[in-house]
């Protein structure tokens, strides 16, 4: 009797992931073509947040393509993957040229992530442990946009002229490990310690990068878990997509739930293929005033379009889309 349940607990278990796979992968795909038309309409404009999420897109894309499933049925779908890296290639050469004329100082200090090879993808998945959640968050202004930018310099070796990469100071050492961030300050934590492990950083900090990655992802989940409860406010949904994007670059699965996707898939603007806040939107929601503060406050580069479309609200988007595909191809 336990073996029938088993066999049939199995069978249905294969039934249903050959159902909704492949319809996953098409959502996610034809959501990703959108954005990368809007792409292809503003490379000229958009700032080095979305060059950036476009280039993980297409670092993940690249990913799915080497280990796509060789099944016909398949096939279709493995060439219109093919064609957009082949689309954002172009695009991303054109916007990066158009990006250090418009903004070349700040283009200076972040052009090596902007590299084609510079980010480094999964290869193995991790969950989140609730018991690693910071119990209580404090300030959601740990430090300032400014500081975390310096820290980041630092690492990359851009903080002066021929600077030395993976410079550690006792600031950024102690800001970048200070408990209890929350919001945006977590989440640029977190980055420091990504841009540590590909940058080969070998500080005394960075030999607990796993540790600390453990627990800002899992206070990350709790805070994307808290937004969902609340109904994905407006002004929070541009950092719950961050959230995803870069756990999700970080191992960690349990951030790309179907439930979700689906919600994501929800907030693209269908004519212009962007994320962001369409105007009717922006007049009703109670979180205009948060939102336009959380932009000054941690997006001094935030590039808003008339049509709501954000360069950033986009970049993560494309960012976190990118890893569901990556995640739910192979």
């Amino acid at each position: 009797m336990l073996y029938m349940l088993f066999l049939l607990l199995v069978f249905t278990c294969k039934g249903s992931f050959l159902k909704t796979e492949p319809d996953v992968r098409s959502s996610i795909i034809s959501a990703l073509e959108k954005v990368t038309i809007f792409m292809e309409n503003r490379y000229q404009d958009i700032n080095l947040d979305a060059v950036l999420g476009f280039h993980v897109l297409q670092g993940y894309l690249k990913g799915a393509l080497e280990k796509w499933p060789s099944k016909q049925e398949l096939l279709a779908q493995h060439a219109r993957v093919e064609s957009m890296v082949k689309k954002l290639s172009s695009l991303l050469e054109k916007a990066t040229h158009f990006l250090a004329q418009n903004d070349p100082t700040y283009f200076k200090e972040f052009a090596p992530i902007l590299g084609p090879h510079f980010w480094i993808f999964p290869h193995s998945w991790n969950q989140t442990d609730t018991l690693m959640a910071y119990t209580s968050f404090g300030s959601t202004e740990c430090f300032t946009e400014k500081m975390s930018d310096a820290c980041f310099t630092y690492l990359l070796g851009t903080w002066k002229e021929n600077g030395e990469s993976c410079t550690v100071t006792s600031a950024c050492r102690n800001t970048m490990t200070k408990p209890a961030c929350s919001n945006y300050c977590l989440s640029h934590q977190l980055l420091y310690f990504i841009f540590a492990d590909v940058k080969g950083c070998s500080d005394h900090v960075f030999l607990r990068t796993q540790h600390y990655k453990n627990i800002f992802c899992a206070s990350m989940m709790k805070i994307n878990l808290e937004i969902e409860n609340n109904g994905f406010n407006v002004s929070s949904r541009d950092l719950f997509m961050e959230n995803i994007m870069l756990c999700g670059m970080s191992g960690f699965s349990d951030f790309y739930k179907l439930r979700w996707l689906e919600k994501i898939l929800t907030w693209q603007m269908p004519e212009e293929g962007c994320f962001g806040e369409p105007s009717q939107e922006l007049e009703h929601s109670s979180g205009v005033e948060d939102e336009k503060k959380l932009l000054r406050r941690v997006k001094r580069r935030e590039k808003m379009f008339a049509d709501g479309c954000s360069s950033h609200h986009t970049a993560v988007a494309a960012g976190s889309l990118g890893g569901f595909l990556r995640y739910h191809c192979c």
